[in-house]
């Protein structure tokens, strides 16, 4: 079972070093590059969204792996699973909710930029945590159940 998580944990690694390297080498340059494009009011938002959307995302990525270390100890059918997925769930919702409340920003660089493909990148960038959150919640449901189940078994022993 080990070298399974193993390789689980390799994959959400190689998911968030991406990101890490976009916001060290590219996300600071984004303010010089668009002074002369955007207005301020428009570009200090935008860029302060990113960075709290990518902390929770790297809360998320940290409560992944908290999860698959549950399983590697055998305590995935533990409220210490559920929480993980609970604080998962939450990071989803916040990402989405806070693009969500970034879309008129997106909104109007995309009429400055004369560029709409902006404004589907800003609700891909809405749904897709929320759909995740939505799988997330039906784990944790499934996982109560089921720990529910191993409990009354336990008892019925």
């Amino acid at each position: 079972m080990k070298r399974e998580t193993l390789f689980l944990k390799m994959v959400v690694i190689l998911i968030g070093l991406p990101v890490l390297a976009l916001c060290i080498f590219w996300l600071p340059t984004i303010p010089n590059k668009a002074a002369g494009d955007y207005p301020v009011y428009l570009v200090y938002p935008v860029l302060i969204g990113v960075y709290v959307t990518v902390i929770a995302y790297f809360v998320a990525l940290y409560q992944a792996l908290r999860l698959l270390s549950y399983i590697d100890k055998n305590k995935a059918f533990s409220e210490l699973s559920i929480k993980a997925l609970k604080n998962i769930i939450y990071c989803a919702i916040i990402i989405s909710i806070l693009y969500a409340a970034g879309m008129p920003l997106i909104y109007e660089m995309a009429q400055e930029a004369d560029a709409p493909g902006l404004i589907v990148l800003g609700l891909v960038m809405t749904c897709a945590p929320f759909v995740i959150a939505v799988f997330a919640a039906v784990l944790q449901k499934l996982l109560k159940n089921a720990i529910e189940i191993k409990s009354e078994n336990d008892l019925t022993v």
